[in-house]
């Protein structure tokens, strides 16, 4: 019975030997357990024949078949996802002191930072201020979330009501800035339609996908904030204007705690004022002034004293009050804006003054001179301020004499050295003693020095760094600082007006420049005058206009009446008879010509004139003035 068994078991074994045979083979994953058990109990011989088996079996027409592994396969890995971009769009503020304006843009919105203006070169003649581009953000007006504004300075809020004219975006920003924002739009008739929202420092709020926290910083005037922007692709640092001042007026200090809090989380980028970047050490405080204050003050018994600063330094406003209350004198302002701003201070609580103390400009004759402080606006020279018009003898209040004791605290912008040297200089004919040199400390930088910029890109610790707001050897030099913390020079840009810059964690790139520049203001119209305007502008400017009229007949082209020539700007008629009738016999051998040659076409007639004109003119004068010709045809 057991040998029977033991040939069924052996015939059954066989059987299915056959059967697993001619199945097809499918690939088992055996456990881990089960093949380091066959591992460790097979023979040599097994094993050996094990690895015959493994070969790749042999097809009908002699090739082998593949081998297949009968190991688990590990799974594929995903592709790494690239990192979320943000593109940054600088429109102002490169290669030029204001004009500030900057555009975010991430997951398709966008968000603007600052929009101010620059006053013009001595060579846009007759331009009253420079405005950015808008071009690109009106193109990209369903975009964009809201605007955001570091301080109340010009060069940061001045074009805000040009662009509010063309789309209508809501503004976030503190309070002492949305109060002389408002005075600006009220100018323009915006103040109503205008959609404004005040912010304070730690307190965060959302514009699309923007986060965006405003953080506390020193500046020449109160309010100011950098922004914490953060976004899908990280966090951005932009500081705006700002100085780290240990010791300052009011207000506190700048908030370094939370920017190095930003560090430690990660920061993408910062973009920082570059505008002292040339200058090593630290930026004076505000404390120095006071200090210098008292000591003219006292210098100044027996005179009426005359302080000239920017409207907007409430800082140095109200040490001046404080000086006057201390020395028993009464304080007066001059000038549309010191009046606005301060009347505005006053109320909003960021000007503190006993009752008595100010006066209207027009009661300070009723006082004797050693008791009043006039507080005005001029200190860049400005042509139509207050103070050039004290030193032209034009004031309709003041009357500047020996008996005056006048201070400017501020120091002049580049560009307007010549302006304020011609102040100054009328001032001192006038018999007053006049205080301007940087030696009296009257005036201190509300711009961060080389070693302030270094404590902040240290705290920051940003990957990349963009510096901002600077002529660009302020950009170069700033760069060049923050190399020295460690970033590496492949992660600083210095950009231009225009550039779309991409940011990620994976790295900076460039993208299609964008529609950026600069629109002139000239009265009521903004942009009617350009390249071509300010070109004949300048023309006139150096070498003046002549006119040339002739009266001729529309159907023959005989001349009936002149050429007369009149000039503008180019020599004094009657000093120049001879030249000028010498170029009367040019044009009336042009126009017999013409006549002769049966000439019709008046547009060429002018041309003709125009160019023998000047070619005489300049034989006679080496002078190209610009020729008009007027034909008036009967």
């Amino acid at each position: 019975m057991n040998e029977m068994e033991k040939n069924l078991d052996s015939n059954k074994i066989s059987a299915n030997k056959q059967e697993k045979q001619q199945r097809p083979r499918r690939p088992r994953t055996p456990r881990a357990a089960n093949q380091k058990g066959q591992q460790q109990n097979a023979t040599p011989a097994t094993t050996k024949q094990t690895a015959q088996n493994q070969q790749p079996a042999k097809r009908e027409n002699g090739s082998r078949q593949p081998w297949r592994s009968q190991q688990r396969r590990r799974p594929q890995q995903r592709k790494k996802q690239s990192a979320v971009p943000i593109n940054i769009y600088p429109l102002g503020g490169l290669g030029e002191v204001g004009k500030n304006f900057t555009v975010y843009e991430c997951n398709g919105e966008m968000l603007i930072v600052d929009c101010g203006l620059v006053f013009p070169d001595s060579d846009m003649f007759g331009v009253d201020l420079v405005i950015p581009d808008f071009t690109f953000v009106v193109q990209n007006k369903e975009r964009i979330k809201g605007l955001i504004i570091t301080h109340g300075h010009e060069d940061h809020i001045g074009s805000i009501p040009y662009l509010l004219k063309q789309i209508n975006v809501p503004i976030y920003a503190t309070r002492l800035t949305l109060g002389l924002l408002s005075n600006k739009l009220d100018e323009h008739g915006l103040k109503n339609s205008a959609k404004m929202k005040e912010v304070q420092p730690h307190q965060k709020f959302t514009l699309g996908c923007f986060t965006i926290e405003p953080i506390h910083v020193n500046h020449s005037i109160p309010d100011a904030v950098a922004y914490a922007i953060q976004s899908p692709a990280g966090t951005i640092i932009h500081t705006g204007d700002f100085k780290i001042d240990y010791t300052p007026i009011s207000g506190g200090t700048t908030d370094l705690a939370t920017i190095a809090e930003y560090g430690k989380q990660g920061v993408l980028a910062l973009l920082s004022d570059s505008t002292n970047s040339e200058r090593p050490g630290f930026t004076m405080t505000e404390q120095k002034v006071g200090e210098s204050f008292a000591s003219l003050f006292t210098r100044a018994a027996g005179k009426r004293i005359i302080i000239a600063t920017f409207a907007s330094n409430l800082y140095r406003i109200q040490q001046i009050i404080d000086m006057a209350v201390d020395h028993g004198r009464k304080v007066a302002v001059s000038g549309r804006s010191m009046v606005n701003n301060t009347a505005m201070a006053l109320e909003l609580g960021y000007l503190h003054a006993p009752d008595g103390v100010l006066i209207d400009i027009e009661q300070i004759n009723k006082y004797p001179p050693e008791q009043i402080v006039l507080i005005t606006t001029g200190s860049q020279g400005e042509p139509l301020s207050a103070l050039s018009r004290m030193s032209s003898a034009s004031h309709r209040n003041v009357r500047v004499s020996d008996g005056d004791f006048i201070i400017i605290s501020a120091n002049p912008i580049p560009g307007n050295e010549k302006m304020v040297t011609k102040v100054i200089n009328g001032l001192l004919k006038l018999g007053a003693e006049v205080i301007y040199e940087s030696m009296y400390d009257v005036h201190v930088s509300g711009h961060a020095c080389q070693e302030e910029q270094k404590l902040m890109l240290r705290l920051a610790n940003p990957k990349f760094f963009l510096p901002v707001h600077g002529e660009y050897k302020q950009l170069k030099k700033h760069a060049a600082t923050a190399a020295s913390m460690g970033i590496p020079q492949e992660n600083i840009y210095i950009s231009e007006l225009g550039d779309c810059i991409t940011l990620s964690q994976d790295g900076i790139k460039l993208g299609e420049p964008v529609v950026a520049g600069s629109v002139m203001v000239d009265g009521l119209g903004v942009g009617d005058v350009g390249n071509v305007v300010l070109r004949d502008r300048r023309h006139l400017s150096q070498d003046g206009l002549v006119i040339i009229v002739a009266t001729v007949d529309s159907v023959t082209g005989e001349v009936l009446a002149g050429p007369d020539i009149v000039s503008r700007g180019f020599v004094y008629v009657r000093e120049a008879e001879k030249l000028i009738e010498d170029a009367k016999e040019q044009v009336r051998q042009v126009l017999d010509r013409c006549h002769a040659e049966n000439v019709r076409d008046w547009n060429s007639v002018k041309t003709r004139i125009r160019e023998t004109t000047s070619a005489f003119m300049y034989r006679r004068t080496k002078r190209s003035p610009m020729i008009l010709p007027i034909l008036m045809e009967v």
